[in-house]
């Protein structure tokens, strides 16, 4: 499959606006009257990536991710919408994103997914899913569909990437 570059029906990217005083900054994460119903978080966790690693691609089944990117570190997010049904279907989104670029980015269900940490040192991400990882007492099974085990799979990462892998 090719993918064009393009924006993704329902992915929401918003920049962070910084509110700084003498004590330090502050940066809003994420508000419900901003969100739609449906992806009002669930649960919140942190990941930190070490400088050169890939998390992803992956995209799920049913939870929307909002991820939140303030640093420390860089990224390049990757986004390919794989909905079928979507108006832009075949997109695909390449975002920087971290320390240089706060802000967060509304991932629907069937998009897929990655970014690598850019470096030179290790970034946090921000993760505020409306799903609970494996549900209630995590007794369900993991809603993600990994494609980063399939050498063969169309979407990779950034365009060196890309480039090599054609």
């Amino acid at each position: 499959m090719i993918f064009n570059d393009g924006p993704i029906e329902g992915v929401v990217v918003t920049p962070f606006r910084k509110f700084q005083d003498e004590r330090g900054w502050l940066m809003e994460a994420f508000r419900h009257d901003e969100l739609p119903q449906v992806s009002h978080p669930a649960m919140a966790y942190l990941s930190l990536t070490v400088p050169g690693v890939i998390r992803g691609p992956h995209e799920h089944v049913d939870q929307t991710d909002l991820f939140a990117w303030v640093g420390p570190g860089e990224f390049l997010l990757s986004l390919w919408d794989n909905r079928p049904g979507s108006a832009t279907y075949g997109n695909r989104m390449e975002l920087p994103m971290g320390a240089s670029h706060p802000g967060s980015v509304l991932v629907p269900p069937g998009v897929v997914h990655g970014y690598r940490c850019l470096g030179p040192e290790p970034g946090l991400v921000l993760n505020c899913p409306n799903r609970l990882f494996m549900g209630e007492g995590k007794r369900e099974p993991v809603d993600e569909i990994r494609h980063e085990a399939d050498p063969n799979n169309p979407f990779v990462l950034d365009e060196l990437a890309r480039r090599a892998k054609a």
